[in-house]
């Protein structure tokens, strides 16, 4: 996620929603150990606290520093800066190293990341056996038939503004590269939908808009499309403005695994790396190349040759 400004950002943490506690208890129940999980592109650390009630223990890193600063604090969780700079050993190193995530999250995350960096990091530390990934989006929001429309216009005017990464969110996932073998929670291609409840006051859905990412880039392009006027409207349509709306974000899911194939194929070239090693010398002298009938029939005239000569 590109960085915000510490205004920017204290109205993103209002706006972004709780993710639903079944969620973490599903994919909880699928993982074979509890004691470590990754969140990735953490944030405010939304996914972190819910993480760590059912894993012993939460990294959570982010390569924004104003977020990190407000993320929600807990004696199991461990926040880290990660800036562009760190390389992929640096960081497999920081999460706890080869084979040791149970569980590893990107939460309306993953399609800021530079996806073959990210996913060669999480193939190191996630764990072969038992070991899940799981990474959503959200990118609608649902709140009442007047605001609806409104909404609808406002992402129609950010399609000019948009760069691949954020049409991976505006796609649902369905474009997003994901090497990892599905578990019955979604696939490449086919993320399962869900809906996030959340309540919302005027002024948080207002700060969600300007710290909005498409929004914000339009705005470095000179192009404010969160303007007064839009807020209007927005405004008029919501009502009394100290109502609190029940709202929904709509988000989308894929849960996978280290596929069995590759670990297969891992074991095998290991057994036969471990064969080469515990070959003896008898057993490589077993192993030289049998000779053919020719060189038979001629080793036998020899020998025959050299009989008659003694």
């Amino acid at each position: 996620m590109a960085a915000l400004s510490e205004k920017e950002a204290e109205a993103y943490l209002d706006a972004r929603p709780r993710y639903p506690i079944d969620w973490y208890k599903k994919i909880a129940a699928r993982t074979q150990d509890h004691k470590f999980a990754w969140d990735v592109g953490t944030g405010n650390g939304q996914a972190a606290i819910g993480l760590v009630e059912h894993y012993e223990n939460v990294v959570a890193t982010d390569i924004n520093e104003a977020q990190l600063k407000r993320a929600f604090k807990h004696s199991r969780i461990s926040y880290h800066h990660t800036p562009k700079t760190m390389s992929e050993d640096e960081m497999v190193a920081l999460i706890g190293g080869e084979n040791s995530m149970d569980l590893i999250v990107a939460a309306q995350a993953v399609h800021f990341f530079d996806l073959t960096t990210f996913y060669n990091v999480a193939k190191r530390v996630l764990r072969k056996e038992g070991g899940l990934i799981a990474i959503w989006v959200y990118n609608d929001i649902i709140i009442s038939p007047e605001i609806d429309p409104i909404m609808k216009s406002l992402v129609d005017s950010t399609l000019p503004f948009r760069t691949p990464i954020m049409n991976l969110a505006f796609d649902s996932y369905k474009t997003l590269p994901f090497p990892f073998e599905s578990i019955g929670m979604g696939s490449e291609g086919k993320p399962v939908t869900l809906d996030i409840p959340h309540k919302l006051s005027l002024k948080g859905f207002i700060g969600f808009l300007k710290s909005w990412q498409p929004a914000m880039k339009a705005k470095e392009q000179g192009v404010e499309l969160v303007d007064e006027e839009l807020i209007t409207k927005f405004e008029e349509a919501w009502g009394d403005e100290n109502q609190v709306k029940d709202v929904y974000y709509k988000a989308h899911m894929i849960v996978g695994k280290i596929p069995e194939g590759r670990c297969e194929s891992d074991k095998v070239s290991e057994d036969s790396n471990k064969d080469n090693l515990l070959l003896t010398d008898v057993g490589r002298k077993q192993e030289r190349r049998q000779p053919s009938d020719e060189e038979n029939r001629q080793s036998k005239k020899q020998n025959t040759s050299e009989d008659e000569t003694c």
